[in-house]
C-alpha cells in the first residue's frame, strides 16, 4: 500500500434515538425517587453515577424543549461525582439548580408525571441543602 494513500475510514455508526415508553419513564422516576430517599450524593457511591447516566440517556432521546439546562447539569454532576475531590458546595449548587429546573418541568408536565416530578424536585433541593451545610 502506498504511504500517501488515504487511510480507510470506518463509517460512523448512526445514532438511533432510544424509544422510551411511559411505563419506562415511570419506572425510572420511581427508581430515582427511591434512590434519593435512601441516600444522598455524598454516600451514593457508584449507583449515583448510574442513575445520572440513566437519566442522561433518556433525556438525550427526547425532543422535548426546555431540557437543555437539565442535560448540561446532569453531565456536570456526573463529572463532579466521579472526582472524589469535588467540593460538596459545587455538588450542592448543581443539585439545587436541578431541583429548580425539575420543578419547572413538573409544572408543565401535568397528568401522572406532575406529582412524582414535584417530589423529585423537593428531594434534589433537600439533597443540595444537606450538602451545603
Amino acid at each position: 500500500m502506498d504511504s500517501t494513500a488515504a487511510t480507510p475510514q470506518t463509517p460512523a455508526t448512526p445514532e438511533v434515538p432510544m424509544a422510551v415508553s411511559d411505563q419506562q419513564n415511570t419506572a425510572l422516576l420511581d427508581d430515582t425517587l427511591t434512590f434519593l430517599t435512601a441516600s444522598t450524593p455524598a454516600n451514593s457511591g457508584p449507583q449515583g453515577v448510574v442513575e445520572i447516566e440513566r437519566w442522561a440517556a433518556v433525556l438525550a432521546a427526547t425532543d422535548r424543549p426546555g431540557l437543555a439546562k437539565i442535560k448540561q447539569e446532569l453531565n456536570q454532576l456526573s463529572e463532579l461525582l466521579g472526582d472524589a475531590k469535588s467540593p460538596a458546595h459545587d455538588i450542592a449548587e448543581i443539585l439545587a439548580s436541578l431541583g429548580a429546573e425539575t420543578a419547572k418541568v413538573a409544572e408543565e408536565a401535568g397528568g401522572d408525571y406532575s406529582a412524582p416530578l414535584t417530589n423529585l424536585s423537593k428531594l434534589l433541593l433537600k439533597a443540595g441543602n444537606s450538602l451545603s451545610r
